[in-house]
């Protein structure tokens, strides 16, 4: 079982606060919970890790991320990116179509400190064209749309574009963080959401996995 921080009723919120300020004011989403959902310990990470199938990337053939529906609507006009902007945010404000307007953001993977929406990328920890070639060509795609919008699990976070599209669709031996304070969280979300989502791993990137979790305190 996987402990996340409680979640307040936002969309209740939301809608008492447009009540009392009327239609089209920009609010702050003061009621949002708070960071990505903490992945499991590093004890059942490593466990985890061990369960994992081990084997070669699968082909890339029919790949496309049209096929992980992404960015679903979520309610109150809101889909999965202004969700997570709004979760990781401090002092996020949204307009009456739920877009972030101001806001600051601090990117984990290489702390950095975003004063703009625009700078922001939500990531998918475990990139969508790396799950396609760990098993998610296999899937159906409503399977596929909800791992590419999971909100419960440590799947997706807000980072600087830069990290983000540095990164790319790589796996752990290929790229991480540059902020090395943030690999035991990494490789313990990484882990994490290949071990629910049952796909495999290469043997660098257990490899790697392994030495990032050694970084664990």
């Amino acid at each position: 079982m996987i402990t996340t921080r409680a979640q307040r009723p936002v969309a209740v919120v939301a809608l008492a606060l447009a009540a009392v300020l009327g239609p089209g004011t920009v609010s702050p989403a003061a009621a949002a919970p708070t960071d990505m959902p903490e992945p499991p310990s590093v004890a059942v990470a490593r466990d985890e890790l061990a369960k994992l199938t081990v084997e070669a990337p699968h082909s890339m053939d029919g790949y496309s991320r049209a096929k992980f529906p992404h960015w679903a609507q979520q309610g109150n006009k809101c889909d999965t990116r202004e969700v997570v902007l709004r979760r990781d945010g401090e002092g996020v404000t949204q307009d009456d179509e739920c877009r972030a307007v101001s806001g600051t953001w601090k990117s984990l993977y290489d702390d950095k400190t975003l004063t703009a929406a625009s700078q922001v990328d939500i990531d998918h920890m475990v990139p969508l064209a790396n799950a396609w070639r760990s098993g998610a060509d296999g899937w159906t795609t409503d399977r596929r749309k909800t791992f590419a919008n999971d909100l419960e699990h440590s799947q997706l976070i807000a980072v600087s574009a830069a990290s983000n599209r540095s990164k790319g669709d790589q796996s752990p031996d290929q790229w991480n963080p540059p902020s090395s304070a943030y690999w035991c969280t990494y490789a313990r979300a990484w882990t994490d959401v290949k071990h629910l989502y049952r796909l495999s791993v290469t043997q660098p990137e257990k490899d790697k996995l392994n030495s990032m979790l050694d970084t664990c305190a």
